[in-house]
């Protein structure tokens, strides 16, 4: 079952008797689990009838003698079990699983990695338990997620803004629900997140930032693009290597994209790249900027880039050495 529709049953008092939260995307989890623990019971029902274990400090024993407990002065039990991937006698709550009790919200809270769902206590668990494939997130997602989950909480955002929450705090979910928490304690209802709200909530700088490496990129700015990355070797905390390595990879890929589909209406290029229609011109102008021999330059330079930046081949390289070489590299190509 998909997160928007398990957390739209939940608001609506619909509960079940045994969840599976489970996959790499711990953000999913962590929201229906916590909505659960919120508000499945009120708080003078919590004090006899909720339970939070933890998998790596109890068995399955403890789990069902829980779980089989009748309410307490309540129409039911909420027993979460928080990294249950730790417990190693996880498989044991099959026959649990296959009759459980219908006075019990049980919840499964795997995170980390899926639940193999080919064994027989992962087919128990998918014909008995609503389940949550909670799976992260494209980098070309992201975005577009952001503005839903904001609509959700009655709010926007600029499609600039939310690339730029993307480029500096990638596929974390909880890092960018924690960023845009912190921008809602003075926005109104109705109100939009810009860029310049990002650049002082987040800490990006407004003229140096990896969004606007990417502009000077498209135009071959040089005297922009060396300014920028002086810029990042004197501020890497904002600024990683790596991040910057990072992004580089995506805009050269979404470039070399735009190049093979040059002719492509602006609506099917945005599809293909994962990119905000709003930023198709942009990609336009960096496809005819650069030539095929450059991107594949930039590809290869790039990749050397990373194995440097990790210590290998080029050990005593600075940042600021790495990427004055990848950027004359791309440009001589």
């Amino acid at each position: 079952m998909k997160y928007e529709k398990i957390m739209q049953d939940l608001k609506a008092g619909t509960y079940h008797p045994v969840y599976l939260l489970h996959g790499a995307e711990s953000f999913f989890i962590d929201s229906v689990s916590s909505y659960i623990e919120k508000n499945a019971l009120t708080d003078a029902e919590k004090s006899f009838n909720q339970i939070v274990l933890y998998g790596k400090d109890v068995d399955f024993k403890a789990v069902v003698d829980n779980a089989r407990q009748y309410p307490m002065m309540s129409n039911r039990r909420v027993v979460i079990l928080k990294e249950a991937q730790a417990m190693r006698t996880l498989k044991s709550l099959l026959s649990y699983i296959e009759k459980p009790s219908p006075q019990t919200v049980l919840v499964l809270a795997h995170k980390n990695k899926p639940l193999d769902k080919r064994t027989k206590f992962g087919k128990s668990v998918s014909k008995n338990a609503v389940i949550l494939d909670s799976k992260k997130l494209y980098d070309n997602q992201v975005p577009a997620w952001i503005s839903n989950y904001l609509k959700s909480q009655k709010l926007s955002i600029d499609p600039d803004a939310a690339q730029m929450l993307t480029e500096y705090l990638g596929q974390d979910l909880s890092k960018i629900v924690n960023e845009i928490d912190k921008m809602k304690i003075n926005l109104k209802s109705g109100e939009k997140i810009t860029a310049k709200l990002v650049q002082e909530g987040v800490g990006i700088s407004r003229d140096y930032n990896v969004f606007e490496l990417n502009k000077a990129l498209s135009i071959w700015d040089y005297p922009k693009i060396m300014r920028i990355i002086y810029y990042f070797e004197e501020n890497p905390k904002a600024n990683p290597l790596v991040m910057v390595i990072s992004n580089l990879f995506g805009y050269f890929t979404k470039v070399a994209i735009t190049q093979q589909n040059i002719k492509a209406s602006d609506a099917d290029l945005a599809r293909k790249t994962g990119v905000n229609p709003f930023f198709v011109k942009d990609y336009r102008v960096a496809a005819r900027t650069f030539r095929p021999a450059q991107i594949k330059q930039a590809f290869i330079s790039i990749h050397k880039a990373d194995r440097h930046s990790k210590g290998m081949g080029m050990k005593s390289a600075t940042p600021l050495g790495i990427m004055q070489q990848l950027i004359f590299e791309i440009q001589t190509a």
